[in-house]
């Protein structure tokens, strides 16, 4: 089984209840909700939570919800441990992370992440694009002649279940897809969040 998973704590410090605010007519979540829901690979989709108002937003939006232990919702609990807790009670083979802070994605973008993982018979998938930053005063090269670092963006990661019941998020065999600009914002305080209304709002989202 294919199962799709947001993790959505209620304890974000940037931005209070960001996972529920509301950007374009939505709360947050919802993007992710419905991105999920439009997936044709995806055999099933939750949200892992221990926040009453998320699951409550959650399910009015469609998805169903897991509780999460309080204690797998500190700022110290890891992504892989709610993930591990969510793989003790839904067995799957494949799991597909898809994170609330990142409500832009192309309709066709996790099912595209989806068949690349299952082609290539990967461990695990990530999306993002070629870092070219560098440190300042280490290097004398123009940025068009730097080789650059795959970045991943935090919007969608596949991931083999039995690795992430190992501990282990990555794995051998790692693919990677290159996403624009648009897709790789990842909402962490109020300026990307003002970038990601602005974004939705030039796809024709007001």
């Amino acid at each position: 089984m294919i199962l799709g998973i947001t993790p959505a704590r209620g304890g974000s410090k940037g931005i209070p209840k960001k996972n529920i605010r509301m950007i374009c007519g939505k709360p947050l979540i919802a993007w992710t909700i419905e991105a999920a829901r439009q997936s044709r690979l995806l055999d099933r989709y939750i949200v892992s939570t221990e926040d009453a108002e998320i699951a409550e937003v959650s399910r009015k939006y469609g998805a169903e919800v897991v509780e999460r232990p309080p204690e797998l919702a500190t700022d110290q609990a890891s992504t892989l441990s709610v993930l591990q807790d969510v793989l003790k009670r839904i067995d799957a083979g494949t799991v597909v992370v898809l994170q609330a802070t990142s409500p832009i994605r192309n309709p066709d973008l996790i099912d595209c992440c989806v068949k690349q993982f299952l082609d290539k018979d990967a461990d695990s998938l990530a999306t993002g694009f070629i870092c070219k930053y560098q440190e300042y005063g280490t290097s004398m090269l123009r940025r068009q002649d730097i080789d650059g670092f795959f970045y991943d963006d935090g919007n969608i990661y596949v991931i083999k279940a039995d690795l992430i019941r190992k501990g282990d998020r990555y794995g051998k065999k790692i693919e990677r897809v290159i996403t624009d600009g648009e897709q790789n914002i990842d909402i962490d305080d109020e300026f990307d969040f003002w970038i990601a209304e602005q974004v939705l709002k030039k796809r024709g989202f007001k």
